[in-house]
């Protein structure tokens, strides 16, 4: 998975941060693995962070009247104890990202 972290941090905080953003996106891969969720982009900020999930399907990652994203956010907020911004990027040409037709080709 292509992955993208844009944040800075000193040599104590730099370990306990990219664990925080594997977990991020392990959870957000779990939960919306029908989505077909090729790359998630991660921004730091004091305290705040903003998650870009780039999907093929945004109705999936919404879900109904945004019940979906609302609980996304609640439990990544919960796991990084600071305040979540989702935003969700479709993929206009999913036939041509490479993660999406490996993907695809895996699960047939």
């Amino acid at each position: 998975m292509f992955e993208l972290s844009k944040w800075y941090a000193d040599k104590k905080e730099y370990a306990p941060l990219l664990l925080e953003d594997i977990k991020v996106r392990d959870i957000v891969k779990k939960k919306l693995a029908s989505a077909a969720v090729p790359k998630i982009t991660i921004e730091r900020y004091a305290n705040r962070a903003r998650v870009t999930i780039f999907t093929a399907r945004p109705g999936i990652v919404i879900g109904r009247k945004g019940s979906e994203i609302d609980k996304l956010k609640e439990e990544l907020g919960k796991l990084t104890g600071k305040e979540i911004y989702v935003d969700i990027v479709e993929v206009k040409q999913p036939e041509t990202n490479a993660q999406l037709v490996a993907e695809n080709i895996a699960l047939q």
